[in-house]
């Protein structure tokens, strides 16, 4: 009953894919089974472990499976079609390829690629990731739902937050993700300008996270009201989302957006792109805007924050929607063990099952 688990990336900084990594893929949420983690220490041992390392392993013990909920299996993978199921964060290697630097083109994207055409099996963190998957893998893959309950990884507190004033004397906005292309963080940038004309004067924007590639840093430092901290540890995250009246996210795409989330259980508004993702996490929650227009985007803002109560509205919304999806969790959870399980239990040949659905 061995199940392997590619964790070669936790070596690097944590983020969501991180997170999720160690909350779903770990020995305690992977028992029964017996989950044996395989690590790297730095990029060199990192690739060297998923090129050869991983496809070892699979040679070595003939009726194991490889879980890979981080980078994309490696191509030498391809052998063992039936024993490797890749965990899908989301498809923008191939939907946004617009959006991705050279390296993402090189070591990430093709083999991505290579794989969700071929293999037959995964797992996926929303629905809305399956559906978009569907246009790209097998027409008999098979993709099994597997989402991250959400942990209150911030520490947050709702606190005194309903009784704040409905009418803020600056409405802080706060923003989480690398400042690269597909977060299209210069959009939330250009609403914060909208609602600075609209009656906001003293608006304020939070950008957390890392320079990553492309302009959009440089485009964000310009603007009135930004303000970009850079990676942060999480206890300097808590203390931003705590003073802070909304979190938004304008990205062109997600997979699940994982921190509008855990800023719920700050009781924070979570303001996101009209998108079937983010309907699908924040259902009834959230503040759904098009960044492509961010006067109409600042009015639909403005309009969520009118009314003298929309602070404990927002409070018992975002508590609501968080019981919501870890109840979808916790079944989800259940589901793919009693599936890992089938598979290794089926005679030691998961090919063959893997075949057959």
């Amino acid at each position: 009953m061995r199940v392997y688990v590619d964790q070669t990336h936790l070596w690097r900084h944590v983020t969501g894919i991180e997170r999720i990594t160690m909350q779903l893929f770990s020995k305690e949420a992977l028992a029964p089974l017996e989950a044996v983690p395989v690590r790297a220490e730095g990029m060199a041992d990192m690739l060297l472990t998923q090129a050869l390392g991983l496809p070892a392993r699979l040679v070595r013990s003939s009726s194991a499976l490889l879980l890979c909920p981080g980078f994309p299996p490696s191509p030498l993978l391809q052998a063992f079609p039936g024993r490797v199921i890749p965990y899908i964060h989301d498809v923008f290697l191939l939907s946004r390829r617009q959006d991705l630097n050279w390296r993402a083109k090189a070591y990430m994207a093709w083999p991505f690629d290579l794989a969700v055409r071929r293999l037959p099996r995964f797992m996926v963190n929303s629905a809305d990731t399956a559906t978009k998957l569907r246009i790209y893998c097998r027409d008999d893959a098979a993709i099994t739902v597997y989402r991250p309950a959400v942990r209150n990884n911030f520490g947050l507190s709702v606190g005194a937050r309903a009784a704040r004033p409905s009418e803020p004397g600056a409405l802080r906005l706060v923003a989480i993700g690398t400042v690269e292309p597909r977060k299209n963080l210069a959009a939330a940038g250009r609403i914060l300008g909208a609602l600075r004309a609209q009656g906001f004067p003293h608006a304020t924007l939070d950008v957390i996270g890392r320079r990553g590639w492309g302009d959009d840093w440089d485009v964000l430092a310009a603007m009135p009201g930004v303000t970009l901290h850079g990676y942060q540890p999480d206890e300097q995250v808590t203390a931003i989302l705590d003073n802070a009246d909304a979190l938004i996210s304008t990205s062109h795409e997600e997979g699940l957006g994982l921190p509008l989330l855990e800023a719920q259980y700050g009781g924070l508004p979570i303001i996101a792109p009209n998108q079937a993702v983010f309907r699908e996490v924040l259902d009834g929650s959230g503040v759904f805007v098009d960044p492509a227009t961010p006067y109409s985007a600042a009015q639909a803002i403005a309009g969520a924050f009118a009314s003298a109560d929309w602070r404990s509205a927002f409070v018992a919304r975002a508590a609501a929607n968080l019981a919501r999806w870890n109840n979808l969790a916790a079944a989800d959870h259940g589901r793919v063990i009693d599936m890992l399980v089938g598979l290794l239990g089926a005679g030691g040949e998961p090919d063959r099952v893997l075949a057959r659905n």
